[in-house]
């Protein structure tokens, strides 16, 4: 019989697992240099500062991921755009935001940027 300590292990694994790696759906990747509507809208840049301060996008506002939670009363209560490097913070930071009320219309991936369709 397994034990409740390793079904609770396993659970958590999941848990963990889903958040990082399932992909976020009905949120369309957004080429920055292509559409001219996105920087009308509140921008979250939520890379590292250290990956930020090196390719600078004006308008956006700069919260890395692992300040999300804490500083999110710093973004306006809008539609946001969010500017990621990758796919793992693109999951984690939507997940964030939607958690805390959101509404997130589209992502930029800024490492391998929007594949075509």
């Amino acid at each position: 019989m397994i034990s409740f300590a390793v079904i609770l292990i396993l659970f958590l694994l999941f848990i963990i697992l889903y958040s990082r790696t399932f992909p976020i759906s009905g949120i369309p990747c957004i080429d920055l240099n292509r559409e001219a509507n996105v920087s009308k809208k509140v921008m979250v840049d939520i890379r590292d500062y250290n990956v930020s301060s090196n390719d600078v996008i004006h308008g956006s506002i700069s919260i890395p991921l692992a300040y999300l939670k804490r500083h999110h009363h710093e973004i306006p209560k809008e539609e946001v755009h969010v500017i990621a490097s990758d796919k793992i913070e693109r999951n984690l930071g939507v997940r964030v935001l939607r958690s805390k009320g959101f509404k997130v219309i589209g992502y930029t991936l800024t490492d391998c940027g929007c594949a075509e369709k």
